[in-house]
């Protein structure tokens, strides 16, 4: 965020904060003093500065008494104070810490120490307002949707989406083709999961966990991943080792987003009839997550011109999927899952449609 941030200069001595006025301003800062503590409260009030410097030894109130004051008011409490100390001096850093202080600038004052100070901080403030205005940005987005995905939205920790993005960004990395396909399922998942009538935290879960379904595709060697042809035997068992990479590198999150991606990961290549990998699951095994993202990546992969093969149209999707073919068979998948397909395959075509984009960025994802 480009502004000019303002910097409170607490000190009783002018020749002090004359030099520091001149070293802030110099990194484009706008600096405010104050002689003594009371002053600096009243100052913190009335011009709300992003950063204090804060002298400890001052005649009226001293720095600690400040500081404590200034961190015990909403209006003033997350104002980073830098309380400007001795090296030495160990219980004036203990005191200054108990107080509140969120750093210490030794004396006398190096000014490269007191450049690292200030950046280190307003790198913490950048970050805080950065947050605040995600989260300000995604509430007036979500306003305008409807109050499901609202609430559904509102629910998932910005943490956890956060990682997913990134995690799904490394995929476009290794395989570049697969940036619009990664953005895709995560819509036919959705889909998918709604008409079956799975519960809401489900379907939102999926959406979001699904773009890391090929995240172990970033662990195969790039012979085998962009090969132009068909690959050959040992290369096939290489390939399918990115089911267990990808299940290896998202197991044991805490996060039920991250969880269902690792359960994705690994058995969305598994076939209802037992035909499939890495394990060779069959029926009701395969877990629904499975099972729905192996019909959706299926279909997309079949729309999707690679480079060992040509885009299909959609109605000839359809045809293969619902009649099968040499490679492809109405038995590989889950019969309610597949009846969902039959029954709504048009708004897959609308996703598809909708979302050709080769590439990915980070705008694509709505969180």
């Amino acid at each position: 965020m480009n502004r000019k941030y303002k910097v409170l200069i607490v000190d009783d001595l002018d020749s002090n904060r004359e030099l520091l006025k001149i070293l802030c301003e110099s990194r484009g800062m706008e600096a405010v003093e104050a002689e003594n503590g009371k002053e600096a409260i009243e100052l913190a009030l009335k011009e709300k500065p992003a950063l204090i410097l804060m002298d400890v030894m001052m005649p009226v109130m001293n720095g600690y008494d400040a500081t404590e004051i200034l961190k015990s008011q909403p209006e003033t409490k997350h104002i980073p104070i830098i309380m400007i100390t001795s090296l030495d001096e160990r219980e004036q850093r203990i005191k200054g810490i108990e107080k509140g202080a969120n750093d210490f600038l030794g004396k006398p004052i190096d000014i490269k120490e007191l450049q690292l100070r200030i950046h280190n901080n307003l790198q913490f403030i950048k970050y805080k307002e950065l947050l605040e205005n995600y989260n300000e940005n995604l509430k007036k987005e979500v306003e305008e949707k409807t109050k499901e995905a609202k609430q559904a939205f509102e629910n998932v920790d910005s943490a956890y989406k956060e990682a997913i993005q990134r995690l799904s960004l490394a995929a476009e990395f290794k395989d570049p083709e697969t940036g619009a396909h990664i953005q895709r399922v995560s819509f036919y998942a959705r889909v998918i999961s709604e008409k079956l009538g799975m519960d809401k935290e489900f379907t939102e879960n999926i959406y979001h966990a699904a773009p890391m379904h090929d995240i172990g595709k970033v662990g195969i060697p790039d012979r085998v991943l962009l090969k132009e042809g068909p690959l050959n035997a040992e290369e096939w068992k290489i390939m399918q080792e990115h089911t267990l990479i990808g299940e290896k590198i998202l197991r044991n999150s805490s996060s039920a987003i991250l969880k269902l991606a690792a359960e994705i990961a690994l058995t969305h290549h598994e076939k209802w009839n037992g035909s499939g990998y890495p394990y060779a699951l069959k029926g009701e095994d395969i877990p629904i997550s499975g099972r729905i993202m192996a019909l959706a990546d299926v279909y997309d992969a079949l729309r999707s011109k690679r480079a060992y093969k040509t885009e299909l149209t959609h109605a000839q999707v359809y045809e293969i999927m619902t009649k099968g073919n040499e490679r492809t068979h109405r038995e590989h998948f889950a019969p309610d899952v597949h009846d969902i397909f039959s029954r709504y395959a048009h708004i897959l075509e609308e996703i598809f449609e909708t979302h050709q984009d080769a590439g990915l960025n980070e705008s694509h994802f709505v969180f």
